[in-house]
């Protein structure tokens, strides 16, 4: 058990899979209380329960995070529960990649409504608890794909762009509260990102890729447990990780 994270009341959104359950699986067993949020109520219940079996501290709240009012009840339920929020993972994402003359709308609108409103409203919700306490830590997850555009990710990019963009202003805004930001940008991790991808031709290139070149989403976890864990005069904003085989 690590005694960095040991006591931390850590939200994460997007917890029913992936990145998310990875994280708070490694932060649960490290002695963190956890709360999940996600749409899929029926996994973060179990996931929950399997931590809550083995001694964790971990509650499931069923979370859109494209209702503001959601990201809020999330939030504001930790608190509640445990006294107060230490550090938000804002990780929910979607990856429905395509080229822009296929005119995919309603898959740009939801990325833009996931990735980007999302994780303001994630913002939002946390802020006047941590500012309250003068102590937090934000963790945004944008993406190499924030650094790097490829032809058919050019909307993709952008919200992890603005991600990255946001937790700059973030960073330089929340100085005089104490409170930290970090943003990770992961390459290919192996996750359900892929399966967002409505355009057939396009899923299947990218799952070959992902097949290929994916590591494990613990991979993420020991990230997010590094920048947390540092002492508070530490503040690591920015991580990019790639696998070692990926190029771009």
């Amino acid at each position: 058990m690590s005694e960095p994270i040991k006591g931390k009341v850590i939200v994460i959104t997007g917890a029913s899979s992936g990145l998310g359950e990875a994280a708070a699986r490694h932060l649960s067993h490290q002695g963190a209380s956890v709360a999940l949020g996600a749409r899929r109520a029926g996994r973060i219940e179990a996931l929950a329960a399997e931590l809550t079996a083995v001694g964790g501290q971990a509650l499931a709240v069923t979370t859109d995070v494209t209702h503001s009012e959601q990201v809020k009840r999330l939030v504001d339920t930790a608190v509640e529960r445990y006294g107060r929020i230490d550090v938000l993972i804002n990780n929910a994402g979607l990856m429905p990649h395509s080229p822009l003359e296929r005119l995919k709308l309603d898959d740009w609108n939801r990325m833009i409504d996931v990735n980007v409103k999302g994780v303001l409203y994630g913002i939002a919700a946390a802020l006047p608890h941590m500012i309250r306490r003068k102590s937090g830590h934000i963790v945004n997850v944008a993406s190499v794909a924030g650094h790097v555009v490829r032809p058919g990710s050019a909307v993709y990019s952008a919200t992890k762009t603005a991600v990255r963009v946001i937790s700059e202003g973030l960073r330089q805004e929340v100085k005089p509260h104490n409170i930290r930001t970090t943003v990770i940008s992961p390459g290919a991790i192996a996750s359900e990102l892929p399966d967002s991808i409505t355009e057939k031709d396009i899923a299947a290139d990218v799952h070959r890729f992902y097949e290929d070149l994916a590591i494990p989403a613990d991979s993420f976890a020991r990230a997010v447990v590094f920048a947390i864990s540092q002492p508070e005069d530490v503040d690591v904003n920015e991580i990019l990780y790639r696998p070692t085989r990926q190029l771009l």
